[in-house]
């Protein structure tokens, strides 16, 4: 069901890309915003700061998360060794394709961002610009499509992540390790995840995106860390290819995950903190003070 779905969505929202971008070089060609479709002012402009857009990154980054998440269906999938990996390459290439192209036409239709009546809106403003009601209100319905989507595509996959480390033992396993005999799901996490996704109804996007930027980051940094310490330094994996892919790309990686970590707001290092913290202790516990090995997830199973 949740492929079905996601299919129709994934289908819809690539039509409307198409559309949007069609009317955009159209207006673009008939003078409006830059009147030019090659122009290098969406990606380079020596009138602004460079920390805007490592600020702006920081925060964007959250567009671009979920590449990752195809990991957590391993165990549903034919071939997973091959399928998986692919997906993932072909998702984060496909999608920073898509956010490339789109941004840069948007960028030469609305050249002025400061011209925004509401920031927070930009996308309905430039939409109304090139497609008026009509493509405006395809656009509200894409939206709500698309939210629901990702809703269900983000719920289906930390329910499988919450599932994997209560069978193994890193949570408690009688409630995340549970299994619905008829429809043999993780029920108990999709339920919790959906009962924790209600604070979106008093909590700003913008807090929200940060906070889940945060731990994006840091297991990002961790994930490059790791590949440095077991490639690198234990398996001594040091050919060219070797300090190329095990060294060299990994730190640049930790490097760039750690500026962008630090140029989150200061709510959501707070937060960000707490939740680290309370992992921490939570450690401790499991590992009775680290006297013993936390559980490992398997791999295998």
């Amino acid at each position: 069901m949740a492929t079905g779905v996601n299919i129709f969505i994934t289908l819809f929202a690539a039509l409307f890309i198409i559309i949007f971008c069609s009317l955009s070089i159209r207006a673009i060609l008939n003078g409006e915003g830059t009147g030019t479709l090659f122009t290098s002012l969406p990606f380079f402009n020596p009138t602004e700061s460079f920390s805007f857009v490592i600020a702006g990154a920081s925060l964007l980054c959250f567009s671009f998360l979920g590449f990752d998440s195809a990991s957590t269906f391993s165990e549903e999938t034919k071939n997973p060794e091959k399928t998986i990996p692919r997906a993932i390459f072909i998702i984060t290439l496909v999608g920073g394709l898509v956010f490339i192209v789109v941004s840069y036409i948007a960028q030469n239709v609305w050249p002025d961002y400061t011209s925004f009546k509401d920031p927070d809106s930009a996308s309905f403003e430039i939409i109304g610009l090139v497609g008026g009601t009509f493509l405006t209100s395809a656009f509200l319905a894409y939206t709500a499509i698309g939210i629901f989507g990702s809703a269900m595509a983000s719920q289906a996959s930390a329910a499988r992540v919450l599932y994997a480390m209560g069978r193994d033992g890193q949570l408690p396993k009688k409630f995340f390790g549970h299994i619905h005999s008829k429809y043999h799901t993780p029920s108990n996490n999709i339920l919790l995840i959906g009962v924790l996704s209600l604070s979106a109804l008093v909590l700003s996007l913008s807090l929200v995106a940060s906070f889940i930027n945060f731990g994006a980051f840091l297991a990002f940094t961790c994930v490059n860390i790791s590949v440095i310490m077991h490639y690198f330094v234990r398996k001594r994996e040091r050919s060219f290819k070797g300090y190329i892919l095990f060294l060299i790309i990994p730190l640049i990686g930790a490097i760039l995950d750690i500026i962008l970590l630090l140029n989150l707001d200061t709510h959501s290092k707070i937060l960000g903190g707490i939740w680290f913290a309370g992992g921490v202790i939570y450690l401790l516990f499991l590992t009775k003070g680290f006297k013993k090995r936390p559980p490992e997830m398997d791999l295998s199973a």
